[in-house]
């Protein structure tokens, strides 16, 4: 099928079929007072059309350059359009249109889930970690008070765990310590503060890190001393300051020197925590430890210490000052060890040791504050109420 040409050309169309030969008519004729030598009137340029006539309508209407003028053509009331306009493709199944991608959110419905509720302003769930704290706490005074044997049983499980999480914790930094031989020494740690007192538990820590020096040989010297070092950190900081709460125990009231030490660092936790708050504005350690305050860090002294010396007075006899003076010092000690836990998974860049404990995270994050706290009870119980 040939189509006609509109400006006049005299080609012919040479293609099989064609209906029309020779030079089709032109369906822009001149006008009158068409002059084919000059230029376009209305223009002021050389636009001439491209065929044998020009155009009757103008193509452009310039605006002069000035005030609120502008050299482009005005075309506003020129539409232009496609004679035959190509389709537009398809789109592809299961796309979008762009807009539909700005949109925001579809508005809720009766029949869509609840927005999930805010957590609390300690950053924890509440119910979970108080029913979790308790059984731990439950656990602990049946295996003390009903069969010391077996809270030896429950402080090596704890020792366990512990050191798993401190080795899985420093892996995250590509960090490689034992763990065989830290398991085995804490074990062994615990057993020597059991039966042999404070001398053999400090034999057992060295025991337990020339372990850790010979089993690293084994896998060559590449990180030998960023490993060996981290596998000394866990040994003191698990095993060897859980030791001493064997050394509580196994004195002859060793029940309550152990729940005394216990019912401290419970009170340290607690006054802290509802004194921060509720009250807690100015941070302690924000760079440590962003939700402990000032505040908060009154509230653990103040708790400990009225309520340490009232125990020590009706469990041990001793003097409700030196009671208080226990509580202060227990309770800093308890703080302390919080922070320094909370410097190590700074440094970690993890939130939590674990997930093993709902509402808690691991169990290195319940005994931070519990093995600082342990030496520190040892030390003033041996000076405050010595054993007969």
């Amino acid at each position: 099928m040939s189509y006609p040409d509109p400006y006049g050309s005299d080609e012919r169309d040479v293609r099989h079929g064609a209906r029309h030969t020779g030079a089709a008519p032109d369906p822009y004729p001149p006008y009158a007072d068409y002059d084919s030598g000059g230029p376009y009137a209305a223009s002021g340029a050389e636009t001439r059309h491209p065929g044998h006539g020009l155009s009757p309508y103008p193509l452009t209407d310039t605006v002069l350059d000035g005030p609120g003028g502008s050299d482009e053509p005005e075309t506003a009331g020129w539409p232009l359009l496609d004679a035959d306009p190509e389709p537009r493709p398809p789109r592809a199944p299961g796309r979008r249109r762009a807009g539909a991608r700005r949109r925001g959110p579809a508005p809720a419905t009766g029949t869509e889930a609840s927005p999930v509720k805010p957590p609390s302003r300690a950053g924890r769930n509440l119910p979970a970690a108080i029913g979790v704290g308790a059984s731990l706490v439950a656990v602990i005074l049946a295996s003390l008070f009903f069969w010391p044997p077996a809270f030896l049983a429950v402080l090596a499980a704890a020792v366990g765990i512990g050191i798993w999480e401190m080795i899985r914790a420093v892996r995250t930094k590509g960090v490689r310590p034992p763990l065989l031989p830290l398991l085995g020494g804490g074990l062994l740690m615990i057993g020597l503060a059991w039966w042999a007192g404070p001398d053999a538990l400090s034999l057992g820590l060295i025991v337990t890190v020339l372990a850790t020096l010979v089993w690293r040989l084994a896998d060559g010297p590449a990180g030998y001393h960023r490993d060996i070092s981290a596998a000394t950190l866990i040994a003191v900081y698990v095993p060897f300051l859980a030791g001493f709460a064997a050394l509580l125990a196994v004195q002859p009231d060793g029940d309550l020197r152990v729940l005394v030490t216990l019912a401290a660092v419970v009170l340290s936790d607690t006054g802290g925590y509802v004194s921060g708050v509720f009250l807690g504005k100015h941070p302690m350690a924000p760079s440590v430890s962003p939700k402990k305050s000032w505040e908060g860090f009154a509230g653990s002294l103040l708790a400990t210490a009225l309520g340490s010396a009232l125990l020590l007075y009706l469990l041990l006899d001793v003097a409700p000052a030196w009671g208080a003076l226990f509580g202060l010092a227990v309770s800093v000690a308890a703080v302390l060890g919080d922070l320094g836990e909370s410097m190590i998974k700074r440094d970690l860049a993890i939130k939590d040791m674990s997930n093993l404990l709902p509402g808690h995270g691991g169990l290195m994050d319940r005994l931070d504050s519990i093995l600082f706290a342990l030496p520190t009870s040892y030390l003033l119980l041996a000076l405050f109420a010595p054993v007969s």
